[in-house]
């Protein structure tokens, strides 16, 4: 078995906007947030060109069209049977008259994603879809990932390749979806319990959301990097989360330091033996101080700069990782 040469850094983001974030707080409450997305797009992508970063855009299907009333004309048929009404996000269509285009809508911005060198469009599902809660089927994810991969391909004329899975709900049963519609890789979640993937009302523990916090920080949980050997051996590629980029906090300003440290530490790691580094994050998350958390990105970079230029790291994006992990596999 050919043995992997150099360490990879992977990066993907969560584009939702309101969608994901509906069913949490009241889009008054998230404005600030959702005003700044444009922008952040902006010079996010700025960044990793300067970088020669590759990066994968998993896109809410939403998010494609331009209005409420393109939106309406454009459902499918079969729509997630959620058990908790708060979470059937076609009712929450149903019932607007008009929906903020800024806060909803973003074709523009995913045409500047796709024209970027290195960047790709995945999906994140085309309703923002759960796919642990209870109610739904695996039938009605079916319907939701056909319609995300049609409306990607007619806005983007690719085919899809990575999926993200809402709330990083990742289901195993639903994975033989993906592979019918032509989907090669999701991203799993970090291996340690505080991360495992459970539905809203598991997640809402308060243990786990604290340990999480904490885990940004201090090291909890290891590197939570991984050889592309232990990624190779499922059809359907799994590659897996190893940080969540928390937004700039001036609650925990002392301790941005060390947030970064952690960062830096789990790539550094990855580089020295030549394992995956995955980083992710919502646009939504730079929306409101921009320039702290794009400067924070930069250092991010900047370290990678460093460990590509010293152990010749490279940066590849979900699809991209997924290719390469089909030849390690047709070694063993």
């Amino acid at each position: 078995m050919q043995k992997q040469q150099s360490g990879i850094f992977t990066i993907s983001l969560d584009f939702e906007l309101y969608w994901g974030m509906r069913d949490v707080v009241s889009s008054m409450q998230y404005a600030d947030h959702m005003n700044g997305v444009p922008k952040a797009i902006d010079q996010i992508l700025n960044s990793f060109q300067r970088y020669n970063i590759h990066a994968t855009w998993a896109v809410v299907g939403f998010l494609y069209f331009a209005n409420l009333e393109a939106l309406k004309s454009n459902i499918p048929q079969k729509k997630p049977t959620y058990t908790n009404k708060q979470l059937d996000i076609y009712h929450y269509i149903d019932t607007q008259e008009y929906l903020e285009p800024s806060y909803h809508f973003a074709p523009e911005s995913i045409d500047k994603i796709n024209n970027s060198k290195y960047q790709e469009i995945g999906t994140h599902t085309f309703s923002h879809y759960y796919c642990l809660e209870e109610g739904q089927t695996k039938d009605e994810f079916y319907a939701d990932i056909a319609y995300a991969v049609k409306i990607a391909k007619n806005r983007t004329g690719k085919d899809m390749q990575s999926l993200v899975f809402p709330r990083n709900q990742w289901n195993d049963e639903y994975l033989s979806v993906l592979s019918d519609l032509g989907i090669v890789c999701y991203r799993g979640n970090e291996k340690n319990w505080i991360y495992d993937a459970v539905n809203e009302e598991k997640k809402s523990s308060m243990g786990r959301r604290v340990l999480r916090l904490l885990d940004a920080y201090f090291d909890l949980t290891g590197y939570n990097t991984y050889s592309l050997q232990e990624l190779s051996s499922k059809q359907i590629l799994n590659i897996p989360a190893s940080r969540f980029l928390r937004p700039a906090s001036r609650q925990f300003n002392l301790l941005e330091k060390m947030r970064l440290n952690r960062i830096k530490k789990s790539m550094t790691y990855a580089a020295k033996n030549n394992q995956l580094f995955h980083l992710w994050w919502h646009p939504h998350n730079f929306g409101k101080e921009i320039e702290s958390n794009v400067a924070f990105l930069e250092k991010i970079l900047e370290h990678y700069k460093m460990l590509h230029l010293t152990y010749n790291m490279q940066s590849l994006n979900m699809g991209e990782v997924a290719s390469l992990l089909k030849k390690v596999k047709h070694t063993k």
